[in-house]
């Protein structure tokens, strides 16, 4: 069955996307507001595009009525944000972060979550969180009334210890560090440890095993 996208159904293409263009991976980011609220919020239209030089992008959704979160407001204002990735045992506390808070309530503070100083930018990271990826808007790019692209620079990588390998050469225990994905539906997430390995083919290779 093929379908055709149209303007006036976003919803349609909402949920057509989101329940194919999976797992997805989650942008757990942390703002400052210019009061000086931190704000964090899950992204999940979201992913690494690039390593040279390193770069983020993440889709900001409006609502119709209440347009952006404090959240995407914050990284379209003063261009800097910290990504956290998600690990499982921080599942709830990224949930609770969904609330709809007042803009001059913390949804870290609502969490229980501990922040941690950054290097480069103002927002703090999200102590606990295994990775946080410290970043400042390269450009924005509107796609629609309702929606945003941020194209973000990575400027930093924090890694706890417990996950790295061999710091000289970037070796990093990616099962260990038991990320969880969105899925399919409302509250519908993955886990990331059920894997399996595929060798990239060589032509020449190829072509001699195939007989071709």
């Amino acid at each position: 069955m093929r379908f055709d996208l149209d303007p006036e159904t976003p919803q349609i293409s909402y949920k057509l996307l989101a329940s194919t263009v999976t797992p997805r991976p989650i942008a757990w980011i942390t703002t400052l507001s210019a009061q000086g609220v931190v704000n964090a919020a899950p992204y999940s239209f979201f992913n690494a595009m690039g390593h040279t030089p390193p770069t983020v992008a993440v889709g900001l959704l409006a609502d119709p009525e209440r347009g952006f979160k404090d959240t995407a407001r914050n990284i379209i204002e003063n261009g800097e944000f910290v990504v956290n990735l998600v690990p499982e045992a921080l599942a709830e506390a990224m949930n609770i972060t969904c609330i709809d808070a007042p803009s001059d309530v913390s949804e870290m503070t609502l969490a229980g979550l501990q922040g941690a100083p950054s290097r480069h930018v103002q927002p703090p990271r999200i102590a606990g969180a295994p990775v946080s990826l410290e970043c400042v808007s390269l450009s924005s790019v509107v796609t629609g009334p309702h929606q945003t692209i941020v194209i973000g620079r990575v400027l930093a990588v924090h890694i706890a210890d417990e996950y790295v390998l061999d710091a000289e050469r970037a070796h990093v225990d990616t099962p260990k560090l038991a990320l969880v994905g969105r899925m399919h539906g409302a509250g519908w997430y993955t886990r990331t440890q059920d894997m399996f390995q595929l060798s990239r083919p060589v032509y020449a290779d190829f072509v001699k095993s195939t007989g071709d």
